[in-house]
């Protein structure tokens, strides 16, 4: 009785969740466009002022990247940190209904060099190391509008109908995904043949979900980091990108104006000796360092509300915590 009750209360919780999210995405297409990114704004603002558990952890993630700011300043810091992320949220809703030239138009890109030499047919193809930055979602449409098409890999979310519902937006923009867990044949064989097609495989790469990644130094404190990106690059040949996203604004006030800044960092290039999981660690821990980089010249883009340092990870047992070096 106990497992059929808790089953049903789940199956109320998920279509709860997704009413909410089904709601929001008919409700923010329809309302006129400076009112719905003000909206944004003032969730953003009401989630600053209750400073709840993902507030509290934006805020400490902020402080590895303005260490010396005063705590007014990373205050601060926090609050424009949560409405870029609302503002990506209010772009996801909206952003079906751009056309071409507003996807394309309100983007700016730095080192695209980078990318072009790599992708199209013929190509080795480009695995692009991607932070919770900016909106990557308008950065794929844009790339697969100009002729780098996009394959990545999703996170199955509860309830299915909502990541089903996620998984028909990104293809609508021209994406091909493949799920991280549950898909046909093995992933990582999946995305070489995409990558051997000349494709652009862009992939989150700041934060380790399994909990089996690559230990590197970021902002100056050990953390995990997935290990596929730099494995592929391996693997394929292709070329391995890390890639940092923030806003600009574009001197005008409201925020349907700021446009989007896609930088395409230099290659990290594979070592040449050394046994692949050196090779990986230390491609990985170069990413990092760009990251690091990228996070302190945009911290309000970085989205990272979740614990992502090891200091702040449950304890382990296996041992002490890890030295950390500083930036």
């Amino acid at each position: 009785m106990t497992r059929r009750a808790g089953r049903s209360r789940k199956r109320v919780a998920d279509e709860l969740t997704y009413r909410l999210y089904a709601g929001a995405w008919g409700l923010v297409r329809r309302l006129p466009e400076p009112v719905a990114y003000r909206l944004f704004d003032l969730v953003a603002d009401v989630m600053w002022r209750r400073r709840g558990r993902s507030v509290r952890r934006l805020e400490a993630n902020l402080r590895r990247a303005r260490p010396d700011a005063t705590d007014p300043e990373l205050r601060e810091l926090t609050r424009a940190g949560l409405r870029t992320y609302l503002h990506y949220w209010c772009d996801a809703f909206r952003l079906p209904d751009w056309d071409r030239d507003r996807v394309v138009g309100s983007v700016r890109v730095e080192g695209e060099h980078h990318l072009r030499a790599d992708v199209g047919a013929g190509s080795r193809g480009v695995v692009a190391a991607l932070m919770h930055m900016g909106n990557w979602d308008h950065a794929g449409a844009w790339a697969t509008l100009t002729g780098a098409p996009v394959v990545t890999v999703a996170e199955r979310l509860r309830p299915e109908r909502l990541y089903e519902r996620f998984l028909a937006y990104r293809e609508g923009l021209g994406m091909e995904i493949l799920p991280l867990t549950g898909g046909e044949g093995d992933l990582l064989d999946r995305l070489s043949r995409r990558l051997r097609e000349g494709r652009l495989v862009p992939l989150l790469a700041d934060r380790d979900l399994r909990a089996s990644g690559i230990e590197v130094v970021l902002l100056g404190e050990a953390t995990r980091m997935p290990p596929g990106p730099a494995m592929l690059a391996l693997r394929t040949g292709a070329a391995l990108l890390p890639v940092s996203i923030w806003h600009e604004d574009v001197g005008a006030r409201r925020r349907t104006r700021s446009g989007l800044v896609i930088r395409f960092h230099d290659e990290i290039v594979p070592p040449v000796t050394g046994r692949t999981r050196e090779k990986v660690t230390t491609m990985t821990q170069q990413v990092a360092d760009v990251f690091g980089d990228a996070i302190r010249a945009h911290p309000q883009d970085w989205h990272m509300l979740q614990p992502l340092w090891l200091a702040d990870l449950p304890a382990r047992a296996e041992g002490p915590p890890r030295a950390t070096r500083t930036p």
